[in-house]
């Protein structure tokens, strides 16, 4: 009797078998990470945790909303994201859960968190890994971009009243007390050096000055070109006053402040869209 093939060189009695390896390893993790109880995101509980590396889930008033790894430490990768929350608006910091796995350093080359990713992609979307959550600085060119309604940023955008951490009261260097801005403060502050920077001062009041406060009191220390653009998701400081960026909502400049109404995109960020460093 004539062997029928089958398509692809395939018959009825040789064919291929698939393995999909890395699917069963994310069901298998996905399953595990399901199996544990969600702990409040604060310092009380990272402090409990290993200095180990591995994955992580994050949860929004118990809603499923972003995986991630860390290749060195999760409490370290999750104060990181502690910090961050911090520091936004329209989100509680009581409503913010986590679980985690500790996994080999080894497991790491297989990137966990991407296998987890295309675990939950089939169940639906993860809604902080393709809007924004865990990006790091998008670099200068992407000043001007105008985001998509749902990027996170837009979402929760940063709060200008939060107080910047680590201020000292007195006399300091322009240079010095933009280098306190940027490490005291739980978003991004990206700027160039203005001339005389180690020459000009400013007068810290007090300790408790908010971002608002502290960008009114620096743009005042700033030559007439020069301005502070909080946009939705990060500060920016450049020579390029009354430039405006679209999706800035508050301008510094010359010890005044103006407020502006950020541009969003309609669409929707998807799927489709990069995901975010975990």
């Amino acid at each position: 009797m004539t062997q029928l093939a089958r398509p692809n060189g395939r018959g009825t009695y040789h064919d291929d078998f698939r393995l999909s390896i890395t699917k069963a390893l994310g069901d298998q993790l996905a399953d595990a990470l399901s199996h544990l109880e969600h702990a409040p995101l604060s310092e009380e509980n990272l402090a409990r945790l290993d200095e180990r590396p591995g994955v992580y889930q994050l949860y929004l008033g118990g809603d499923f909303v972003y995986v991630g790894k860390a290749d060195k430490t999760l409490p370290g990768r999750l104060r990181n994201h502690l910090r961050k929350l911090s520091g936004r608006r329209n989100i509680n910091l009581a409503n913010v859960d986590f679980s985690c796995l500790y996994v080999a350093e080894d497991f790491s080359a297989l990137a966990p968190e991407q296998l987890l990713i295309s675990h939950h992609k089939e169940m639906g979307s993860i809604p902080w890994n393709n809007n924004g959550f865990g990006n790091k600085d998008p670099g200068r060119q992407r000043d001007s971009t105008v985001l998509k309604k749902n990027h996170f940023d837009v979402v929760f955008p940063i709060d200008l009243d939060r107080p910047v951490e680590g201020l000292t009261p007195g006399d300091a260097s322009l240079h010095a007390f933009l280098k306190a801005l940027k490490g005291g403060l739980p978003y991004n502050f990206r700027y160039a050096e203005p001339p005389r920077s180690k020459s000009s001062f400013v007068t810290v009041p007090r300790t408790d000055l908010s971002a608002n406060e502290a960008f009114h009191l620096l743009s005042k220390a700033l030559p007439d070109t020069w301005q502070v653009a909080a946009l939705m998701g990060y500060v920016i400081m450049y020579s390029d006053s009354p430039d405006e960026y679209k999706s800035a909502w508050r301008y510094f400049r010359s010890g005044t402040v103006i407020d502006a109404e950020p541009e969003a995109s309609p669409e929707e960020m998807g799927q489709d869209d990069l995901f975010d460093e975990g």
